[in-house]
């Protein structure tokens, strides 16, 4: 323990590493119950899961968005979620909050955009927003390519 606070460069120790990645086929099954549960395909989840984070739970963006899905707090408190880096229950409000944006604005691109810019920036651009559209173009481009696989 002292060499760790001695590499740390202070006298506390270091946090503990991070809760391994998740396999594969774990990831996959978490992802297609999510979709299930909230009634959205589980090629779309995927994608958004896919330039969210990765695949990485312990993501954390500079914004304050966190794990798989990358959720804002305020999303997080909506669904009721206390632990962001438990992938089941950030997946499960992930894909609530994608099914949410696809009855609300009735257009996978858009309701895309507002997962990434939120709602309002959607309904005021009356579009895509210009600083979502690069996201709205990989999201598409990865749901396209995952719907198709075997």
């Amino acid at each position: 323990m002292a060499f760790l606070l001695l590499v740390s460069g202070c006298n506390n120790p270091l946090p503990p590493a991070p809760p391994s990645a998740l396999n594969h086929a774990t990831l996959l099954d978490l992802v297609s119950q999510a979709a299930d549960d909230n009634h959205v395909k589980a090629a779309l989840v995927f994608a958004v899961l896919e330039a969210e984070s990765g695949g990485n739970p312990n993501a954390v963006s500079p914004h304050g968005a966190m794990g798989l899905m990358q959720l804002m707090p305020a999303t997080m408190a909506a669904c009721g979620l206390r632990q962001p880096f438990d992938p089941r229950g950030n997946l499960e409000c992930g894909a609530s909050y994608l099914s949410q944006m696809l009855a609300r604005f009735h257009d996978v691109a858009l309701a895309v955009a507002a997962y990434n810019a939120g709602p309002e920036a959607v309904a005021t651009a009356h579009g895509v927003p210009p600083k979502s559209q690069s996201y709205v173009t990989r999201v598409l481009t990865l749901y396209r390519s995952f719907a198709a696989a075997p």
